[in-house]
């Protein structure tokens, strides 16, 4: 094909941002040079494509239903033009392809854009679908704006869908064609296109949302108390519940409510919420379809934390002196164990380790009795003297006991520990001493039967979050420990050091973190951390920041993947998710198995 004299500078321009020179000013657009440099930064090859394939797709997914009939109706409307309509999900990967032109066709199957293959600018760099992707908005490429070779003789324009309800983006429209075949009617068709298949995503979700609404509005007419409504991509509220619940509170009810309203059944839930409340929710199901759900919660606090204690307990992660972070779970988590302490009931906190179970519980009593007496004794030195001990604790009376890994005890141990605690711990005394346990979770199969009646000794169990999944406290982690570990000297991390940090995975959780600030300090005392001071070990990082939830849902994944031996389908049978869902995830997560191979 003929190349214009635009083309030509275009293409020269390209070729001057390969080799590392800028271009001229002006002559490339703006949403193109930034596409350009983030293909870059995803290190994509310029002089070939190299695209993942989806063994298959969702075909009942709720974008699939709405652009089904839409994609069909423009298709046959093209049939006779030498233009293609895509769609694709939100992560680039080709749903349904539609062209009546043959050469168009044999054209795209060269290039591999078709269904099974994804087009995200990762893989691809800039193009009309991954463009449209990272950018979140319309974006159109024409000819040598594409980064790869192979795609300088395509034009194409690609919209984003959102849901209409929750803003979420859903996927790409995207109409390819030949260069010289472009108009600058183009983007405004793709546009119409799109807008037809929200207007059929708002009809689709309207159905479950005005049963919600009903149900919502029933409860609400039914009584006087707090009542919110929740769907899967909306949440509603009577003046009542507003007043009654701390913002920082909405998240973690939420959560826990839309697991329970996925059963499909009614159910009562206890809540400790962040504001140090806890709450009983009644959670009753207006409609359940696979992992999405929606129902009405009514919201009754049983106990509230005075005043005080609740402006305490909002920063008790920051505030600590060995406890720190911000996040939302790990707050959580401090504030059901600080409710723990204030009313002297003994817990078992269960984690990985690393977590910091140990350092929660010694954080909790200092925080309110700076001056008490902490004693930590671990299990692993488990003997005669080590019982006696454990007995002389708690005969004193009086601060706080910390039982480390008693998950490693002998059956025998187990039992005599059991024997020691029995008598003290149904006292009523409101100064007895705080007796806290700590223990691995996740050990294969059931406790044992001396275990478990230990165990019994406790009357809750916690789990201490491990650290990927409050990922932001990172940022709070890393300037405390530095400055533990160089004892107050300017030593501070740089925000690219930081990025590299709080995209790690850290299975060795803060732990891991302490570890790998210190060999870091080793090198360098004073200064800025730039991401070449860190160790190799924390270099291999996910492309992004995982929210939580995303974490908590990688956890799984990787769980069910050793599970069944690395076997993708059973896994997603196991997880309740197909398998063009789990190829997805273990490709957007980055995961790979113990002996590092990707699967």
């Amino acid at each position: 094909m003929a190349v214009g004299p635009a083309a030509e500078r275009i293409a020269l321009a390209r070729e001057s941002f390969l080799h590392d020179e800028e271009p001229p000013p002006g002559l490339v657009r703006p949403p193109i040079l930034a596409s350009w440099t983030r293909s870059r930064s995803f290190s994509v090859a310029s002089d070939h494509l190299e695209l993942p394939y989806e063994i298959d797709a969702e075909p009942d997914s709720p974008l699939m239903r709405a652009a089904g009939p839409v994609v069909e109706d423009i298709a046959d409307t093209f049939a006779t033009e030498p233009v293609s309509v895509i769609l694709c999900d939100d992560e680039g990967v080709v749903l349904d392809r539609r062209t009546g032109d043959s050469a168009l066709r044999r054209q795209l199957d060269r290039i591999w854009l078709a269904p099974g293959y994804s087009y995200a600018e990762q893989y691809v760099g800039t193009n009309g679908i991954g463009t449209a992707l990272e950018g979140r908005a319309p974006a159109q490429v024409y000819g040598h704006e594409h980064y790869v070779d192979h795609l300088e003789d395509m034009a194409c324009a690609g919209v984003p869908i959102h849901h209409p309800v929750s803003g979420k983006l859903l996927g790409v429209l995207d109409l390819t064609c030949w260069r010289n075949e472009a108009s600058a009617l183009m983007a405004a068709t793709a546009a119409t296109i799109a807008h037809r298949i929200e207007e059929r995503l708002l009809e689709q979700s309207g159905r479950r949302e005005l049963t919600l609404l009903h149900d919502y509005l029933a409860a609400c007419r039914r009584g006087r108390g707090a009542v919110v409504a929740v769907g899967a991509d909306l949440m509603m509220m009577n003046d009542k519940a507003r007043e009654l619940l701390d913002a920082g509170d909405h998240g973690p009810l939420i959560a826990e409510a839309t697991e329970a309203l996925r059963t499909g059944r009614r159910r009562q839930l206890l809540v400790d919420l962040p504001s140090g409340n806890t709450a009983r929710v009644q959670c009753r199901p207006s409609w359940a379809e696979g992992s999405l759900s929606g129902g009405v919660l009514q919201v009754q606090l049983v106990s509230k934390a005075p005043v005080a204690t609740r402006h305490t307990a909002a920063a008790v992660g920051a505030a600590l002196p060995t406890a720190v972070g911000s996040g939302a779970l790990w707050t959580k988590c401090a504030q059901t164990v600080d409710r723990h302490f204030r009313m002297r009931e003994w817990l078992v906190l269960e984690g990985e380790e690393g977590t910091g179970r140990t350092t929660l519980a010694r954080a909790t009593h200092q925080a309110h009795s700076p001056a008490g007496h902490v004693r930590v004794l671990d299990a692993a030195h488990a003997s005669p003297a080590w019982l006696a001990e454990v007995a002389d604790e708690l005969a004193t009376g009086g601060g706080t006991l910390v039982l480390q890994h008693i998950d490693v005890l002998s059956a025998d141990h187990a039992l005599a520990l059991a024997d020691v605690l029995d008598p003290h711990r149904e006292s009523t005394d409101p100064e007895r001493q705080w007796v806290v346990a700590t223990r691995a979770h996740g050990t294969d199969g059931p406790d044992s039967p001396e275990l478990a009646e230990l165990q019994g000794c406790f009357p809750r169990s916690i789990e201490v979050p491990p650290l990927r999944h409050h990922i932001e406290d990172v940022a709070e982690l890393v300037p405390y420990l530095l400055a533990r570990l160089t004892r107050g000297a300017d030593l501070h991390c740089s925000p690219e050091a930081m990025r590299v940090l709080m995209r790690n995975r850290w299975p060795g959780n803060v732990d891991q973190l302490y570890q790998v600030l210190r060999k870091v300090v080793a090198r360098r005392r004073t200064g800025v951390i730039r991401p070449e001071d860190l160790p190799p070990e924390v270099r291999a990082i996910t492309r992004r920041v995982l929210t939580p939830l995303e974490a908590i849902e990688c956890d799984a994944i990787v769980d069910a993947l050793l599970d069944t031996d690395g076997n993708k389908a059973e896994a997603a049978r196991r997880l309740g998710m197909s398998r063009a869902t789990i190829y997805r995830r273990i490709r957007g997560y980055g995961i790979t198995m113990p002996d590092g191979s990707a699967v």
